[in-house]
């Protein structure tokens, strides 16, 4: 078994734990380090997972639990989950909804609840307005879109709380791979927008915990 240097001390050092990125791994090296984890009874979240890789990971049973959809795989024994969501996740389209289910799948595993709010792009604007009452309950808002991007300074205009715009790779022509909805984010005039990379519902939801763990003292 490979000698892997995995960072355990890092959710204590930074609220965040250290999160292993599974494209670009065999399933042989994500197998060597999922076998460590386990030894050292600790847990670890594996992001960009596809199916075939973790097929591979099925002798480890239920220690290794994954999610096609997000592309995730929680290792170890779960957190029990908060009663209370804390967390608005905004996705805009149901094209959007990896990105959106690793921000949700990410904040379960440090056992925070959130509250999804599915295809409400503004497109039909009252898709949105019609959920803005509920939205603003929450402290922190992710929000999840491709194509343009509106929905961003749409919703930090409408909100108190710090939205962290999470641009996708989903759209066509001058938005194809997110480059638009990610310009669009930067360039938002409407304040309080964090934004994270294209794609990264895991950074939107690290994110999204050190502001909780900061307001929380």
């Amino acid at each position: 078994m490979i000698d892997h240097k995995l960072d355990f001390a890092r959710e204590e050092r930074t609220g965040v734990a250290e999160a292993i990125l599974g494209s670009g791994k065999s399933a042989e090296q994500i197998a060597s380090i999922v076998e460590t984890v386990l030894s050292a009874e600790a847990r670890m979240l594996i992001t960009r997972l596809d199916p075939e890789k973790a097929r591979a990971l099925g002798r480890f049973g239920e220690q290794v639990r994954y999610d096609a959809l997000s592309g995730t795989a929680e290792v170890g024994v779960p957190r029990i989950v908060s009663s209370v969501p804390a967390v608005a996740v905004v996705a805009a389209g149901t094209s959007d909804m990896s990105v959106a289910q690793q921000a949700l799948r990410t904040l379960a595993f440090f056992g925070e609840s959130a509250t999804l709010f599915a295809d409400i792009g503004v497109a039909g604007l009252w898709r949105l307005t019609e959920r803005l009452e509920e939205i603003r309950q929450f402290p922190v808002v992710i929000a999840v879109a491709g194509m343009e991007g509106a929905i961003f300074s749409v919703l930090a205009g409408l909100v108190r709380a710090p939205v962290i715009a999470v641009p996708t790779s989903v759209g066509y022509g001058v938005s194809e791979g997110g480059h638009a909805a990610l310009s669009s984010a930067l360039a938002s005039c409407a304040p309080g927008v964090l934004v994270v990379n294209i794609d990264n519902g895991f950074g939107a939801a690290a994110a999204a915990l050190k502001i909780l763990n900061v307001g929380r003292g």
